[in-house]
């Protein structure tokens, strides 16, 4: 998921474009946490817990942040939480215990927010979100209001979901289908709020261009086998179905979506598939055999690592205010303009 160095230059000046304009349209609040965090002298260590650090993804995420770590002089440790939530406050504790300056975490559940926040805060350190949002009063980032919400690094769910939206109603518009015949899959682990943020959007864009589709919600666990076993039932309910539309909160969510449905028998002229990610749509793309995966927004998550730990570094070198939310860039790619687009495909 590494960009050309030209393309690494218009990736930065998005990222700062993108967290000038964040930092502008927030309340004027910049922490939900209590900013008792200690401006470091010397040497900055950062602890970065991530879930499920063996998905393409965040593998990419911690490339993105060791770079900037060892550009910036930081002393970072990388831990894998996996999707273990009891795990999570144990390792904080731990970081804390280590004498880390900054926390930055990707939780495998929300529920666990409090907890962490108050963790973080008891142990003085700084704390910062990347990709899912935490609340400092709940378990449900989604209940909860702007004000308690941690600062996150990350991309705009509403945003992204706008994006895979429109492309999934051109392709629809494209293959010249009717709507009584087409049914959308709309699968995100249900509990995660920057999931909910994605195919809320994704829906509403897509109804506004392609009205009278229903569309099927189906709960996920967000992985490639559990989207695929979820979704291969939902079809086997649904046998009159000529053509299907799949999008979710993640690559995954539609990888496995995409899969159920040829194993069903269903054929890629009447599947489309439109991925969120694009690290698993790209091997699709790798041969000329067709597929239900027509389409991907490429989120990098090298650019959301790399902005979280300059976020850290600001906050706790420079004492600069965390912002509300930080954005990286993102694009549509497919088949033809994957490769050009920057995208590596492991």
């Amino acid at each position: 998921m590494f960009r050309h160095t030209s393309r690494r230059t218009a990736a930065a000046t998005g990222l700062l474009l993108a967290l000038g304009l964040s930092t502008a349209c927030s309340s004027g609040k910049t922490s939900a946490t209590d900013d008792r965090a200690a401006k470091a002298d010397g040497k900055i260590s950062i602890t970065y817990l991530q879930k499920q650090g063996d998905q393409e993804y965040f593998i990419g995420e911690a490339a993105g942040a060791n770079e900037k770590a060892e550009e910036l002089g930081i002393d970072l440790k990388l831990v894998n939480l996996g999707n273990d939530a009891n795990k999570t406050v144990s390792e904080v504790q731990s970081a804390i215990a280590q004498k880390t300056n900054g926390v930055i975490i990707v939780v495998p559940d929300p529920a666990v927010g409090p907890q962490v926040v108050q963790t973080a805060n008891d142990g003085k350190v700084a704390l910062l979100t990347s990709d899912d949002q935490i609340c400092t009063t709940g378990p449900d980032p989604t209940a909860c209001g702007k004000s308690d919400l941690v600062p996150r690094i990350g991309f705009s769910g509403a945003q992204m979901g706008d994006e895979v939206g429109k492309r999934a109603a051109a392709e629809f518009h494209k293959a010249g289908w009717r709507s009584d015949d087409t049914r959308v899959i709309s699968a995100w682990k249900q509990d995660v709020t920057v999931c909910g943020d994605r195919v809320a959007a994704a829906k509403r864009t897509f109804d506004a261009a392609v009205p009278g589709v229903k569309t099927i919600d189906v709960p996920t666990d967000n992985t490639p086998t559990g989207a695929q076993d979820k979704i291969a039932a939902t079809v086997t309910a649904n046998t009159g179905v000529k053509n299907w539309v799949i999008w979710g909160c993640n690559d995954e969510n539609v990888m496995g979506g995409v899969t159920a449905l040829a194993n069903a028998g269903v054929g890629p002229d009447h599947v489309v598939g439109v991925g969120l990610g694009a690290y698993l749509a790209c091997k699709e793309w790798k041969s000329d055999k067709p597929t239900g995966m027509k389409a991907a927004l490429f989120i990098n998550g090298k650019d959301v690592g790399a902005l979280a730990v300059q976020t850290m570094y600001d906050k706790l070198k420079k004492g600069k205010d965390f912002p509300a939310e930080a954005f990286a860039p993102t694009s549509m790619v497919d088949r033809a303009t994957w490769k050009s687009a920057g995208l590596t495909c492991g």
